[in-house]
């Protein structure tokens, strides 16, 4: 927080992210120190925990969220029993808000083949989602064969062609 107050007027914005943010209880409270001091407010998250979310949403002004596989097989890439229903859920709670988000789907690692990411972006459409990035997954930093270095052009020239109707923005990067 000294940090912070340092930097006012030289930053705009904070954002919570790194591992799970909403798994930490004194995310409310942070987020409410942030604001005060005249900072906007963002949050990147998984969406595990929608009570969470949903206490901090009216304090957010943009969120990035993540969406990991298709509905059917959200469980097994997460390995927790629920988790599908739990990001689905606060996808809606976050759609619902009116706030400012991307939904955005990491390509390249081992659990996530071409056709799921297709599978991902009609369940996405299909909820209302508008907003939607792909981005290539960067093996620095990951569990050995976690991520591969996987090219994304041919997978982003289909789905500029076949949906980019579909969201209001769809990018890949």
């Amino acid at each position: 927080m000294a940090f912070l107050r340092r930097r006012r007027g030289l930053l705009d914005a904070v954002v919570f992210s790194g591992g799970e943010p909403t798994l930490h209880e004194g995310l409310v409270e942070a987020m409410r120190q942030v604001k005060a001091m005249g900072y906007r407010v963002g949050l990147h998250t998984a969406g595990p925990f929608p009570r969470r979310l949903a206490e901090v949403l009216p304090l957010l002004d943009w969120v990035g969220m993540d969406r990991k596989a298709p509905f059917d097989g959200y469980d097994a890439v997460t390995r927790t029993p629920g988790s599908g229903s739990l990001a689905t859920d606060s996808l809606r709670l976050l759609l619902e808000s009116g706030l400012p988000y991307e939904i955005r789907t990491t390509v390249g690692h081992r659990f996530l083949t071409e056709e799921a990411v297709i599978r991902i972006a009609e369940e996405l459409a299909a909820l209302g989602v508008r907003h939607y990035a792909l981005q290539a997954c960067h093996p620095a930093g990951t569990p050995m064969g976690v991520c591969e270095s996987t090219p994304l052009t041919p997978l982003a020239d289909r789905m500029q062609r076949e949906y980019s109707g579909r969201f209001e923005s769809l990018s890949c990067r």
